[in-house]
């Protein structure tokens, strides 16, 4: 790895510091993605819409209401 500074002049605590933090970012792009935690199945959406959708009608007004 080469580092050239082209500005200022930081001290070998300033720089180490800065190599520090671009090893760092290179080592955690280069590991695979944790997977992703499984979703709790209470907070499903599909989990609310798995019935039967209520029908439009003269009395679906007292439907209004799905029980989860």
């Amino acid at each position: 790895m080469n580092i050239k500074v082209v500005r200022g002049n930081p001290t070998p605590e300033e720089l180490a510091a800065a190599v520090a933090v671009v090893r760092a970012r290179a080592a955690a792009a280069s590991l695979p993605p944790a997977p992703a935690a499984p979703r709790d199945s209470w907070s499903d959406p599909a989990r609310i819409a798995s019935g039967l959708l209520p029908q439009p009608g003269p009395t679906s007004w007292a439907r209004t209401y799905w029980p989860g």
